[in-house]
């Protein structure tokens, strides 16, 4: 996840020599600062980066969400009450002020930056997407809370379509391609809907988003609604999910690709991704190298992994970095962590043609959550 036209803590050189194929940068953000024609100026993504790799690019939909309902309710993707539960009604439960307004048009904020204001609508983030210069764009969209009731999901599913139209009618760079996004909350109807409409218009792509549920078994029932109706030559893929075990659920389901922060946010909190073999791995399927038990630990990481860190350093080093706060922590376990999941997710590719998926995954994800 390259949310300002960077990974954190890692160079593009890293990334690459770790294997890393392509990366998602963030519309909103990087529209706010340096500017999408700025990003121009210094020659677009790719050269601005020193990336020459497949950039996806989100459309600011998600951000709406984050910095209006989200923030207004509390919540994220999964949030705490799903629609077949006893829930306090939408409005009952804020934490924050809205920087976010929703209309047919479009959405209206306010920059985190400077308190500035700023407009989004289909045509602008399909024309930000384009001055960026990514190779894989996202349709504008609303991505509704889980607190959202489903009269106002309904009604938000009927605006992300309409703007899916529009942003099917924008002009685009030819060599981009489009993903429709199918949402809809946590409805199996309002799901069904999405796929209906959405499967009809020429994309190139389809990817999921929106509320996913209350809990992980919430988030299964959506794909399962949702993945089976999919045209089988469009790709799938899931926005803003990423751990281990979701992995496994969401390739178990259909989905091609995912994007998520979580590799390098759990590494910049000594948070190492090990598998089941390992005793003290954490619920998450992570080492915790904060912990005082790692404090003379000269092993590695994980003594079978390839990666730089794990071929150089030791637990004990990497608990006095972070100890220490010192940035190479980071930057360590970032390369460790990405290593492991790309590691994880060829083994997963292999086992899908051998027919031992099932048995790698009961075996992975033994005492994860």
């Amino acid at each position: 996840m390259g949310t300002r036209a960077t990974v954190k803590a890692l160079t593009p050189l890293q990334l690459a020599q770790i294997g890393v194929q392509g990366l998602l940068a963030n519309t909103y953000h990087l529209y706010l600062r340096p500017g999408a024609e700025e990003v121009r100026a210094m020659g677009g993504l790719h050269t601005m980066m020193n990336w020459h790799r497949p950039i996806m690019t989100d459309s600011g939909g998600f951000q709406a969400f984050s910095l209006g309902a989200a923030k207004e309710h509390g919540v994220g993707k999964l949030g705490g009450v799903f629609p077949h539960k006893d829930a306090e009604p939408p409005g009952g439960h804020r934490s924050g002020e809205s920087l976010v307004k929703v209309d047919n048009d479009g959405v209206t904020f306010r920059s985190y930056i400077d308190g500035s204001t700023h407009r989004f609508t289909p045509e602008s983030s399909i024309a930000i997407q384009r001055t960026l210069g990514a190779d894989l764009i996202l349709a504008f969209d609303e991505c509704t809370s889980p607190l959202a009731g489903y009269d106002y999901t309904a009604e938000s599913l009927e605006r992300t379509h309409q703007w899916a139209l529009r942003c099917l009618e924008s002009p685009r760079d030819p060599h981009q391609s489009l993903y429709g996004i199918l949402q809809g909350g946590a409805y199996p109807d309002l799901r069904r809907q999405a796929v209906d409409f959405m499967t009809k218009l020429p994309w190139d792509a389809m990817a999921i988003g929106g509320s996913l549920g209350e809990t992980k078994e919430d988030f299964h029932q959506v794909l399962d609604w949702t993945v089976p109706h999919l045209p089988p030559h469009l790709p799938r893929h899931l926005l803003g999910i990423g751990q281990m075990v979701d992995i496994f659920e969401g390739v178990e389901r259909g989905i091609d690709t995912f994007d998520c922060v979580i590799p390098t946010r759990f590494a910049r909190t000594a948070n190492v991704m090990v598998g089941p073999e390992f005793s003290h791995r954490t619920r998450r399927g992570t080492l915790n190298l904060k912990q005082a038990r790692y404090r003379n630990d000269h092993s590695p990481i994980d003594p079978r992994c390839p990666c730089y860190t794990c071929t150089n350093f030791h637990r004990a080093y990497l608990h006095f970095l972070f100890a220490s706060k010192e940035i190479l922590a980071g930057t360590l376990c970032s390369i460790h962590n990405l290593t492991a999941l790309l590691s994880l997710t060829r083994e997963i590719r292999s086992a899908l043609e051998q027919g031992r998926f099932q048995a790698l995954k009961e075996s992975y994800l033994s005492g994860v959550d």
